[in-house]
């Protein structure tokens, strides 16, 4: 198991590459909450996004499931965990006022990015509408 990695897989960097592209700055592989172990794959810490980029295997697509046949009584409990965990930790992030956007692997990267481009968007839009009068000057750089 040491070959699956953690981070840098395929779908990631290539979502990565079109977020970049775009001119989007992000954090790779980030610990949000310290009352979880997990990491985000990609965190826009400014706008609390946080994105997961989910094998099909690991993570138990529906689309994509296969159980294993070998070693049955070992894989079974295993893949279960690891959906219960993801729902955990999407709560987590949740209650501690995050946007989690969780993505299958199979998804196309374009349209994966696309969709990460406008909750951002998004964000930001609303974070700028409801700025107190007071913070108005602020990061001009001028004081």
């Amino acid at each position: 198991m040491r070959a699956n990695k953690r981070r840098d897989t395929q779908p990631e960097l290539l979502v990565r590459r079109l977020l970049h592209a775009r001119g989007l700055r992000y954090r790779v592989d980030h610990r949000v909450a310290s009352q979880t172990r997990s990491r985000v794959d990609v965190a826009f810490t400014k706008q609390r996004i946080a994105v997961f980029i989910d094998g099909c295997f690991w993570h138990s697509c529906p689309e994509h499931l296969h159980l294993p046949r070998a070693n049955a009584d070992y894989w079974i409990p295993k893949l279960a965990r690891n959906v219960e965990r993801d729902a955990e930790v999407s709560t987590v992030l949740r209650d501690l006022g995050w946007t989690v956007l969780r993505f299958w692997e199979h998804e196309p990267a374009r349209e994966v990015a696309d969709r990460i481009i406008a909750a951002v968007e998004e964000a930001r839009s609303s974070s700028s509408t409801v700025r107190a009068p007071h913070d108005a000057g602020r990061g001009s750089g001028s004081q």
